[in-house]
């Protein structure tokens, strides 16, 4: 997921705005973050 595409999910949530630009910079990278963890386990488990 690009940075681009966690934004737009993230801007459906009011408390985003909320959110000081240097957290929402954090936000946007751990969301991205765990967005691949949980990619890369689906694809581990449709291997096995």
């Amino acid at each position: 997921m690009t940075p681009r595409q966690a934004i737009r999910i993230l801007m459906l949530s009011p408390i985003y705005f909320r959110l000081e630009p240097a957290q929402r910079k954090q936000l946007i990278k751990e969301y991205c973050d765990l967005f691949t963890q949980v990619i890369a386990e689906r694809e581990t488990q449709s291997v096995k």
